[in-house]
């Protein structure tokens, strides 16, 4: 239910498929290719695209496919779960060609979420401060106290320019293109709230602390933006109230436990319809 109601949200957006939403001329459509992780491949949300590697867990929901149809959009969609920036230039598993090589001369539009995999930032933040949590009893700040300032300072040392070259790699494979880097959509609320421990059982202290490393990675994706001349598609706001604390139908994100998705911490169908949504205004396609 949640898959179909986010797509009926994304039709009322101007953003379904559809004679409506075609392409302009419907014999050159736009030549989009998608790349990045599992936030941009849906990892987690059903159905599975039949045309992915099974490994790399793509929806057919994921808001490439959504963006594309809105468009009447040719869809090249090499986004993978577990995608790290090197996964760009090497290949993620055998059989699965770098995502770079889907890149030509006359692409027209990129997007990806590239980063969060990168030195496993999203990873071992999320089960360090979730088993600290867990042993404290959800009081204090055991994660905040026993990591501090290491998950940024590897995002400042390695994953900024890792994004940043990245995104000059792609100017200059595909210089008509028109690139747009998403910012990762919010997964914790500002501060604790009640009830939310049982699905997410990070300490009180840590939720502002993860809260504020992502908001450190999403700050590291839009400075390399910026200094590449790559539009930067800012999810802050439009994802405010609904990470994973938030009941179905109202999260974009699902918890570590008893959410919807296969894969948790991920966004639901609900979460990439929106992702879908913001890429549009902010790339002005809608």
């Amino acid at each position: 239910m949640a898959a179909v109601a986010a797509v009926t949200g994304v039709a009322a957006l101007g953003l379904g498929a559809g004679p409506a939403a075609a392409a302009p001329d419907a014999k050159d459509p736009l030549r989009y290719v998608a790349l990045g992780d599992s936030y941009s491949a849906g990892s987690g949300v059903l159905p599975l695209d039949p045309g992915a590697p099974l490994l790399c867990a793509r929806t057919s929901l994921n808001y490439p496919h959504l963006l594309a149809a809105s468009l009447g959009a040719r869809l090249t969609d090499v986004t993978c779960g577990g995608a790290q920036t090197k996964h760009f230039t090497t290949s993620q598993y055998p059989g699965v060609a770098p995502q770079f090589d889907a890149l030509k001369s006359d692409t027209e539009l990129v997007t990806l979420t590239i980063g969060g995999n990168d030195n496993s930032t999203f990873i071992n933040a999320i089960l360090a401060c979730g088993s600290a949590g867990v042993v404290s009893g959800g009081k204090g700040s055991p994660c905040k106290d026993l990591y501090g300032s290491k998950f940024k300072d590897q995002i400042d040392s390695t994953t900024y320019p890792a994004i940043k070259n990245s995104l000059s790699q792609i100017k200059a494979k595909s210089p008509k293109a028109r690139i747009a880097i998403l910012g990762y959509p919010w997964i914790t609320p500002a501060k604790a709230e009640p009830g939310c421990f049982a699905k997410m059982p990070i300490a009180d202290g840590d939720v502002p602390y993860l809260r504020d490393l992502q908001a450190h990675l999403n700050s590291a994706a839009q400075q390399a933006a910026a200094e590449t001349g790559t539009t930067f598609v800012d999810l802050a706001a439009a994802s405010d109230a609904h990470d994973a604390c938030r009941p179905v139908g109202q999260r974009w994100i699902e918890p570590v436990l008893f959410g919807t998705n296969f894969v948790p911490v991920h966004p639901n169908a609900l979460g990439e319809a929106g992702m879908a949504e913001q890429t549009a205004k902010a790339l002005k396609l809608s």
